[in-house]
């Protein structure tokens, strides 16, 4: 049995999630945030969503970008990882 195949993202992709978790430190937006900024100006501010685990050890960060092509989002993954806290990116 053949796995279906994954959607295909459409560029520019307006309200594109990306989500990322990791360890809670201070100032742990602002950090995710500044990343993702050098890859795409146009993160909306608005719609930045923070959630806190049951015992305050990990923070997760919604936002939502303009993707504008594979590469782009490579390049936020890869940067937002190489962020000690960082533990996933989704």
């Amino acid at each position: 049995m053949s796995q279906p195949e994954a959607p295909k993202i459409e560029f520019p992709c307006e309200n594109y999630p990306v989500k990322v978790v990791g360890e809670a430190m201070e100032n742990y937006e602002e950090v995710i945030v500044e990343i993702v900024r050098v890859h795409a100006e146009d993160c909306d501010m608005e719609r930045i969503r923070i959630q806190e685990s049951s015992n305050g050890r990990f923070r997760s960060v919604t936002l939502y970008i303009t993707a504008t092509g594979k590469d782009q989002l490579v390049n936020i993954h890869k940067d937002l990882m190489a962020h000690a806290n960082v533990r996933m990116v989704i």
